[in-house]
């Protein structure tokens, strides 16, 4: 049986499906998971894990500094010369964290992340895909990076739903509705990097089952 490991994932979404079918996998992160199966996460930094031997690696990296949104932050007004040089560090180590997992010696990689930096800093993406390419009516763009691995194929297409935001701009419900539920930025956050269940279960069926 193969033995996965799911990095930066602490609501387990992934790793739940892959135990469903079957697969060995572990998840791991800095915070406790939120999933319900601490027997299945390592908490903790995922560098030193990346030594050992694993048939197959899936990762969500912190997208903070990475995304065009946080990109956006370096140019935002009154900002100074030094938060500038702060956020161009942590870019850079947030890319460099990146490679490190991507050039392990796992055979099979899958980076997520959103639109951002890695596409200009690293290179483009294998893949985009969106939630309502796997059953939930949201157009977000997901960003894959695959080695060793085939792209994901969607498995129920439906209509991507709207509403008005601010300013009369159109925006998925979804985000709306995370930007209602968190109570700080931190929680807005948390809630829109959750993986969708649709694409956790793709990402079992589809790449899980080539290592069990």
């Amino acid at each position: 049986m193969g033995k996965v490991l799911i990095a930066c994932e602490e609501s387990q979404a992934v790793t739940k499906e892959m135990r469903a079918l079957g697969v060995e996998a572990y998840s791991c992160d800095i915070e406790p998971c939120s999933g319900g199966h601490p027997e299945w996460h390592i908490q903790g930094d995922v560098t030193p894990l990346l030594e050992q031997e694993w048939d197959m690696i899936i990762a969500f990296p912190p997208c903070t500094y990475l995304t065009n949104a946080g990109m956006c932050n370096l140019t935002r007004k009154n900002s100074t010369d030094e938060y500038r040089r702060d956020r161009l560090q942590k870019r850079d180590d947030a890319l460099n964290f990146v490679l490190k997992i991507y050039n392990s010696r796992c055979p099979r990689i899958a980076i997520e992340n959103g639109v951002g930096y890695l596409s200009t800093g690293w290179r483009k993406p294998d893949q985009m895909i969106r939630p309502y390419e796997y059953g939930h009516s949201v157009n977000k763009k997901t960003c894959l990076w695959l080695k060793g691995l085939p792209k994901l194929s969607p498995t129920n297409i439906v209509t991507p739903d709207t509403e008005k935001a601010k300013l009369g701009k159109t925006v998925s419900s979804w985000y709306a509705k995370t930007l209602r539920d968190g109570k700080t930025l931190k929680d807005v956050s948390r809630l829109r990097s959750k993986t969708f269940h649709g694409i956790a279960k793709a990402m079992a069926e589809q790449w899980g089952l080539l290592v069990k």
